[in-house]
């Protein structure tokens, strides 16, 4: 038997315990009792029906919080919503759960990563389709937006009648042609089914040695697309000279792609949504770009909520903001300035000595100095979307881009000192109008106008000579596009009208002894476009083929270009794939003099005029095969392309042919490899591009020689780890060392001029590089996400050669000059989402 006293402590615990657990129910009550106190206390009215309260329950309030915490306590415990529609009645509904699968309305293809929202919550339909939302009311509207397919609005009530049941989208008679290959080098870059690569910079992860999806050094990381000096404005694809590629904003030719004069885009990555990167067979919308195209765009939904972004990183700040303008428009606005203004950073210093090395804003004759050196660039652009109905929208753009160098020429002119300023001015402003009607599910009109004008203009005030040397390049371009789009089964058909004004200008100006040269040609091109596209999932084949007809006014000349790409399923992991085009282009860039606009941005667009500068006239052939399965990818490409047209002028000699005029054509055969392997959240590539580019030029010395382009093997390692919240990307990139000439041992000038050898039968150095960058990504508050950054160029710090040139020395010797690559660079990002 207990002692009585153990017995009293016993019983005493007991209780206690009792009471204590008795505490932690949650003591609930119904919630019609609630809402009869809340109706009490705030003198309200409340309406529902009566069934939708019936056996539900919620925990008391304590205290008399406010009307407004009253009802957010019961919405908390409850699936019940609370609305007011007046001052005195609060309307009381039910919450409810949709779900469903997201597929193409014509091949039941899945679509992950589509956006379903109502009011201001949305979700993102995952790799299988499926999404879940909560939505307030059964009556309430859910839109959902896929890029490529017509957006698709329901109510609630649709979806709970057939509960997680299969939600079907069609495509928009324009829409790109669906993915192949996701994730082809990393997340965000996937291969399409016509053959073109597609960076989605919304699913855009990261790439080694960038901080941001900079959309022209992105497409670099692709096989097959270099640049021998690692700039974006010259960019080599399949071995053509920058000047081959098409380059388009929202269907609006640019003619300006780099700031810094070329070492980063000019193209505001926050409002570039995707860039599509084409090298052959090209759709017959396209002219122009004989080596490959690069078409950015901007988002073509239509935002329904405020959002934006603020970013700073070591070379410049920028912003962008996306405004509702009501259910059917929204306008994007995004700007970019460098800060060279407020700070000078190491990055910033690194850029700048780097696009002055060996010209007279570096290094100006002996008995002048050079000072008060100001650099600036800044973009600005625009889109307005309108939708006015589910079968009309509505386009329009505007951008400016614009480089500007400034500094002072000082030098002592007997007793006294003379002090000048040369500048360095160059911009693209731009502007294009979109409109597209889907006439019916099967018909759709497309009308394109744009106009772009392009300015370089350089001052050189020589002070030793007292003169003023005035050098202008102006590109004045309109571009008229209309089209027919039909739909039938399996097939599409398009047709239409394309018509191409474009002026060029330039101007040679000096004040003494005074002399002005102007030159302007306006070349007016029409063209007939036919295209048919055969689609069939099932047996795994998609054609296009068609033709441009053109017409040049000028010359009273025709030209065709057939165009065709074939892809073909042989299995379930294997595809081939085949590829043509004939393309021309009237326009290209040459270079007069290595110090023409003080040696920075020495080239200049030029017209043809079909003789001296012919018209440049490509055809290219490709076959490819790819194989993909369980995260490993092995694409392999062979091509072979012939460019006719080319001169001397526009491949950029600094050697031998430097200053000399000749017209000819070069031949390429390549291939590009590329293989790839994912473990789940680590994605690895190795690329490798084998090209024989020969140039040949029947009124040189050599007819035929290497190209100036002729990298004969590159080769790229790439891996990134990217979680929710890190990114980490590293890489190496390698190839063989450009082309040069050099002067002849023992002989090595004759004349006054330097007397090279073999053309291009030496190579400079070998480029090697090494790159890393890290990204964290974490949630300041609810609305405000916030990314950090930091990356390095070149880690190990390796001088490579990009390219060099030789004068004659005051001993009458073969001086060699060299201008490097960037050395180690280091960037640091910080961006703000709200």
């Amino acid at each position: 038997m207990a002692h009585p006293r153990l017995s009293k402590f016993l019983l005493l615990g007991v209780l206690l315990a009792t009471g204590w657990l008795g505490a932690q129910v949650k003591v609930t009550v119904p919630v019609l009792q609630l809402l009869e106190t809340i109706r009490t206390q705030h003198n309200i009215q409340f309406n529902y029906e009566s069934s939708l309260l019936e056996g539900l329950t919620a925990r008391p309030f304590s205290g008399k919080p406010s009307l407004e915490k009253m009802l957010q306590w019961l919405e908390n415990q409850t699936s019940l919503r609370f609305s007011k529609v007046g001052e005195r009645v609060v309307t009381v509904t039910k919450a409810v759960t949709i779900c469903g699968y997201l597929k193409d309305a014509q091949y039941a293809q899945v679509l992950p990563g589509a956006t379903v929202q109502s009011g201001g919550t949305y979700t993102i339909t995952d790799q299988n389709g499926y999404f879940e939302l909560l939505v307030d009311t059964p009556q309430q509207e859910i839109r959902i937006d896929y890029l490529g397919f017509l957006p698709l609005k329901k109510s609630a009530a649709e979806f709970q009648q057939n509960e997680c049941a299969t939600v079907k989208m069609r495509e928009e008679l324009q829409q790109l042609s669906p993915v192949t290959l996701t994730g082809y080098l990393v997340r965000g870059i996937d291969k399409k089914a016509d053959g073109s690569t597609v960076v989605d910079f919304s699913k855009f992860t990261l790439l080694p040695g960038l901080l941001e999806a900079d959309v022209l050094q992105t497409v670099q990381a692709l096989p097959g697309v270099q640049s021998v000096d690692e700039s974006v404005s010259n960019i080599n694809i399949r071995g053509g000279s920058h000047d081959q590629n098409l380059i388009l904003w929202d269907d609006i030719k640019m003619y300006k792609s780099g700031h810094f004069f070329g070492l980063i885009s000019s193209f505001n990555p926050q409002i570039t949504k995707t860039a599509l990167v084409m090298n052959n067979g090209t759709d017959v919308s396209y002219t122009d770009g004989v080596s490959g195209t690069i078409n950015m765009q901007t988002d073509t939904r239509v935002q329904r909520e405020f959002k934006g972004t603020i970013g700073f990183n070591f070379l410049s700040a920028d912003a962008f903001v996306d405004i509702p303008m009501g259910e059917k428009s929204s306008v994007q606005v995004a700007a970019r300035r460098s800060l060279d203004d407020v700070v000078r950073t190491p990055t910033y210093q690194n850029y700048f000595d780097r696009i002055v090395q060996e010209t007279e804003v570096g290094q100006n004759e002996r008995n002048v100095v050079n000072t008060d050196q100001r650099f600036t660039f800044y973009d600005t652009s625009l889109r307005w979307l309108y939708k006015p109905s589910e079968r009309d929208a509505l386009r329009v753009n505007f951008i400016l881009l614009n480089n500007s160098l400034e500094f002072n020429e000082t030098a002592t002119l007997g007793a006294f000192s003379q002090t000048r300023q040369s500048s360095l001015l160059q911009y693209n402003i731009a502007g294009g109008i979109h409109y597209r009607r889907d006439w019916t599910d099967a018909f759709a009109t497309v009308l394109h106008v744009y106009n772009t004008d392009y300015k370089l203009q350089g001052i050189n005030a020589n002070v030793l000579e007292q003169q003023r040397f005035l050098q202008e390049n102006i590109v004045s371009e309109t571009g008229t596009r209309l089209e027919g789009i039909w739909k039938k089964k399996n097939f599409q058909f398009k047709g239409g009208y394309h018509f191409v004004e474009s002026e060029v200008t330039n101007v040679n100006d000096i004040d003494r002894p005074r002399f002005k040269r102007l030159n302007s040609d306006v070349i007016r091109e029409h063209a007939v476009v036919g295209q048919v596209n055969y689609r069939n999932v099932e047996k795994g084949i998609n054609l296009t083929t068609g033709a441009r007809i053109n017409y040049i006014e000028k010359f009273h000349l025709f030209l065709a270009e057939p165009r065709i790409s074939l892809h073909k399923k042989l299995g379930k992991y294997i595809e081939m794939s085949l590829l043509g085009e004939f393309k021309h282009q009237n326009n290209s860039q040459i270079i007069n003099f290595q110090n023409d606009f003080l040696g920075i941005e020495r080239r200049r667009w030029q017209q043809t005029d079909n003789d001296s500068i012919p018209i440049l006239q490509s055809q290219q052939l490709s076959l490819g095969l790819n194989y993909n399965k369980n995260g490993w990818l092995l694409d392999l490409t062979g091509y072979h392309k012939n460019v006719d047209g080319i001169t001397t002028q526009s491949q950029a000699f600094t050697t031998k042919y430097e200053f000399t005029r000749a017209k000819g054509s070069y031949a390429v055969r390549g291939l590009d490899v590329l293989l790839r392997k994912k473990w789940g959240q680590l994605s690895s590539w190795l690329s490798y591009s084998y090209m024989d580019n020969q140039y040949t030029f029947d009124t040189l010395e050599e007819v035929q020689f290497p190209s100036n382009f002729d990298i004969a093997h590159a080769l790229t390692f790439g891996s990134t780890y990217a979680t929710k919240a890190w990114h980490f990307s590293v890489g190496l990139n390698y190839r063989s060392g450009a082309p040069t000439s050099r002067p002849e041992p023992g002989n090595e000038v004759v004349g006054n001029s330097i007397n090279f050898g073999e053309a291009n039968s030496v190579r400079l150095r070998d480029y090697l590089r090494l790159d890393a960058s890290m990204l964290y990504k974490f949630q300041l508050s609810q609305g405000l996400r916030t990314e950090l950054g930091a990356s390095v160029w070149n880690l190990t710090n390796r001088e490579n050669t990009i390219n060099n040139f030789y004068r004659v020395g005051a001993a009458n010797q073969a001086d060699e000059f060299s201008r490097f690559s960037l050395g180690l660079t280091t960037n640091f990002m910080l961006r703000v989402y709200f």
